[in-house]
């Protein structure tokens, strides 16, 4: 059905990486998500009355919370749609993960009060009644929910959207909760044991992990959490292709929605060329690569002499006292200044993360190796973190 709709009313609807089409399909999935929560809440409600189940009553009102949480959903994908302004340079990609997280936090909410409910049936248990009807329902009900999973994940995987994947998850959840509630009519019908309050606190518990998933998956791209290795790996591969690139590093993509980045890294180049030249070179990849992952580029360039033997040897002696330290670690930015008749030797390092020397260590083990190689020059070392 989605597919059809997609056809129907969104142009070039297999444009997936287009941010106006992510936007109609998020709006399309939430309508119709809209639509099926409502009917599941009504047909379980009904169901719930009839047997005075409250696993089934808890069912459909989370049911309710998921129509809600769409509605909000909707609302991000508009929002995060909207243009660049002066407030909002790099536009409102981020509104689509604030929306996951007030969906999270309804989810949360929910599960604690169906919980809070469910206690109090196990404390002053009522029967349920069976129903062969509410069995229809609620069968029928997972049936829904599978398709509401099936589309979400699909069009999750493929627009690369939180919320979707989030509401997958969901859905997937319900249909456990779903078939639990249907097991707690069978269990009381065969053995006449009332285990509605219990399987009420287990489905508030599926629930809760739901909304707390959910809000970790929009919690980690708002705080801050680093670009794909598959993307870090791409942008080094695309500037391989340019002549006078020497290497990159300090690599850094600032999140602001899907498809809408800041992208900024160090470009070492050769001390030779000019400064129209390198800076030429600069501007055409800023201008390939912001086409290319829809982003904002700013390079800062490095200058490298490739033939002094004086800079050579520093490096060599360098790279030995970080072999000590952690092979993984690199220098970059090197550079020796001479001013006033004072020598200053001046690179940064970059370490990975989780490396056990302290950094103040670091650079105190480098300074005192380059003073033994030349008292006289002061040593200025910055440490970086290595985070591709």
């Amino acid at each position: 059905m989605i597919r059809l709709l997609a056809k129907l009313f969104i142009k070039n609807c297999d444009n997936y990486e287009d941010n106006g089409v992510r936007t109609k399909y998020g709006v399309l999935t939430g309508i119709v998500g809209i639509a099926l929560n409502f009917l599941l809440f009504g047909g379980k409600l009904i169901a719930g009355i009839i047997t005075s189940s409250v696993s089934i009553s808890a069912d459909a009102f989370n049911n309710l919370s998921d129509a809600g949480s769409a509605v909000i959903s909707i609302a991000g994908y508009k929002i995060a749609a909207m243009p660049a302004d002066r407030e909002h340079p790099f536009g409102h990609g981020r509104a689509e993960y604030a929306a996951g997280l007030i969906v999270a936090t309804a989810i949360v909410f929910m599960a604690f009060e169906i919980g809070k409910e469910s206690v109090q049936k196990i404390i002053t248990p009522e029967e349920p009644t069976f129903s062969v009807i509410s069995i229809v329902i609620l069968s029928v009900s997972i049936l829904v929910k599978l398709y509401i999973f099936a589309y979400n994940h699909r069009y999750g995987r493929l627009l690369d959207s939180a919320p979707m994947k989030a509401v997958a998850v969901d859905s997937l959840s319900d249909c456990i909760s779903t078939g639990s509630a249907i097991a707690a009519l069978v269990v009381f019908m065969i053995w006449n044991v009332n285990i509605d309050g219990y399987i009420g606190l287990f489905i508030s518990l599926i629930i809760l992990r739901s909304g707390v998933n959910a809000a970790r998956e929009s919690l980690r791209p708002l705080l801050g959490e680093k670009a794909d290795d598959k993307l870090a790996a791409d942008i080094k591969e695309e500037l391989k292709k340019y002549d006078n690139i020497l290497g990159i590093h300090d690599l850094a993509v600032h999140n602001y929605g899907v498809n809408k980045n800041l992208i900024t890294l160090h470009a070492e180049v050769p001390a030779e060329l000019s400064f129209i030249e390198a800076h030429d070179l600069v501007d055409a990849i800023e201008h390939d690569l912001g086409s290319r992952y829809s982003a904002v580029v700013t390079i800062h360039m490095d200058p490298v002499q490739m033939d002094n033997e004086e800079t050579l040897g520093y490096k060599e002696l360098i790279g030995s006292i970080l072999g000590t330290i952690n092979p993984e670690a690199q220098i970059h930015d090197f550079r020796i200044i001479e001013h006033s008749g004072k020598r200053k030797i001046s690179f940064d390092v970059e370490v990975p993360f989780g490396t056990e020397t302290p950094d103040d260590e670091i650079r105190q083990r480098l300074a005192d190796g380059i003073a033994k190689f030349d008292s006289t020059a002061e040593t200025v070392v910055c440490i970086d973190k290595k985070i591709y």
